[in-house]
């Protein structure tokens, strides 16, 4: 069975792969094109953009699971609650992420049918449009403030685990609460800065380089619960 030091770096190299696609489908491929006032025109000629965001919105919610299934029977040696926890976050996660693509894709389609439609029908287009836009806003926001939860539960079993340096993982809980304060103050319309984002973004890039040179740091887990039940 691989050791959990290679598990921790295959669970690092998965992290950043999820940390690159973030930065590509809200920064790059789907952002610009449907958080702008004329997305009815601009999401046609950019649906390749559109189409791949989606599919590596569904990859980084898969590849997500696939981090909390890895730490399950590591995470289980300190807590089974924990674990399991964690595990049902990320899927409710991929079903967040699932919901918002559905979203992206009814306002492509949306954009189609505008571009290919007679002036007569325009006018309701433009007028649907901000019903899609909203609805889309309102799963996007949802869809960050429901992947706090599965990151705040990481973070809280890494800290108590030692898994990684407590430096880290305090920070990281320090980073989702921050998080999930700017979030839900944006969906009750009292957003505070976007720079209170800034710490997670930070700590998502941190803890999958550290995990990629160090991997997990199990000595406390085999000291308290022993090195042959950590390896079963």
């Amino acid at each position: 069975m691989k050791s959990t030091n290679t598990v921790g770096r295959i669970i690092g190299l998965l992290f950043l792969l999820i940390f690159v696609m973030g930065i590509l489908v809200y920064q790059f491929l789907q952002g610009p094109i449907l958080f702008s006032d004329d997305f009815l025109i601009n999401a046609t000629p950019n649906a390749p953009k559109l189409i791949t965001s989606v599919l590596l919105g569904s990859l980084s919610g898969l590849f997500s699971i696939g981090i909390a299934a890895m730490l399950f029977p590591v995470f289980k040696k300190y807590s089974i609650t924990l674990a399991v926890l964690y595990l049902a976050f990320s899927i409710l996660d991929f079903v967040a992420i699932s919901i918002d693509n559905t979203t992206v894709l009814a306002m492509l389609e949306l954009s189609k049918e505008y571009m290919t439609t007679v002036e007569a029908n325009a006018n309701m287009l433009e007028a649907m449009a901000p019903i899609y836009f909203q609805k889309h806003w309102w799963t996007h926001y949802l869809s960050l403030l429901t992947s706090c939860f599965s990151v705040f539960v990481l973070y809280f079993t890494f800290y108590r685990t030692n898994l990684i340096p407590r430096v880290l993982s305090g920070f990281g809980m320090l980073a989702v609460l921050l998080m999930f304060i700017e979030i839900l103050a944006s969906i009750l319309g009292e957003g505070i800065s976007m720079n209170m984002l800034l710490p997670m973004g930070l700590i998502q890039l941190i803890l999958p380089l550290w995990l990629l040179v160090k991997g997990l740091n199990t000595k406390w887990l085999e000291t308290n619960f022993g090195i042959a039940r950590l390896n079963e």
